[in-house]
């Protein structure tokens, strides 16, 4: 399959840019988010053009293995790659669940407090969802716990109750373009800070919040 296929950029709701990508190239754009996703400590941008984008081609793929030839070696190799597909798309949008279950205050926090035009890390799907699950949390715990202890006592601060995503966890990535000066922060106190190039193609085990503008724009690939 060569068609191509249309995504639309998240830069602004007035300039968005129409990018235009093979099957191939789409489903590269899927891994590398899901592996960011899987690997990264918060919350990322939601790729939810790319989601749809997947979920249209594997549509049209299942279109054309109901016309192929039954018994065709052709249909089974298809029909594998759909399932690996599959796979990775329903474990990143699985893993983006777990997340906003984890840590539910602070995505809405961060969500109440983006910038206009800043990308949003939240679907409207996810968005809906975050705020069902902290309603249902709140009612919970009122229901089963505050409501039996003093009245001083009867209010619960999410965002202080649960814990934040731990920014300073080390992760592993390979760097896809070269970058130069990349201020590093001291592990103690006896240190200083220093500056690093990260060369194309290296690979490195670097704390999260050093380079996670850097996992944003795509110039380095959690692994």
């Amino acid at each position: 399959m060569t068609e191509e296929l249309d995504l639309l950029g998240q830069d602004s709701d007035a300039g968005s840019e129409e990018v235009v990508l093979t099957p191939a190239e789409l489903i590269d754009r899927l891994e590398q988010a899901w592996m960011n996703e899987k690997f990264a400590p918060e919350l990322l941008e939601n790729k939810s053009e790319i989601v749809e984008c997947v979920m249209e081609q594997l549509q049209h793929m299942e279109e054309n293995l109901r016309r192929a030839k039954k018994g065709d070696l052709k249909v089974s190799i298809h029909q594998m790659e759909m399932e690996r597909i599959r796979f990775v798309l329903s474990s990143y949008l699985r893993c983006r669940l777990m997340k906003i279950e984890k840590f539910f205050p602070h995505v809405l926090e961060k969500e109440k407090t983006r910038r206009e035009g800043e990308p949003s890390s939240l679907s409207p799907e996810e968005f809906a969802f975050a705020r069902e699950y902290m309603a249902n949390t709140e009612t919970y715990l009122k229901n089963v716990a505050l409501k039996h202890m003093p009245p001083n006592l009867q209010k619960v601060d999410l965002l202080r109750a649960v814990p934040k995503p731990d920014l300073d966890s080390y992760v592993f990535l390979r760097v896809k373009e070269r970058q130069e000066n990349i201020l590093v922060e001291p592990e103690t106190d006896e240190q200083r800070d220093y500056v690093i190039d990260l060369e194309e193609g290296s690979q490195h085990l670097i704390r999260y919040k050093t380079i996670a503008p850097l996992v944003a724009s795509g110039a380095v690939q959690l692994i």
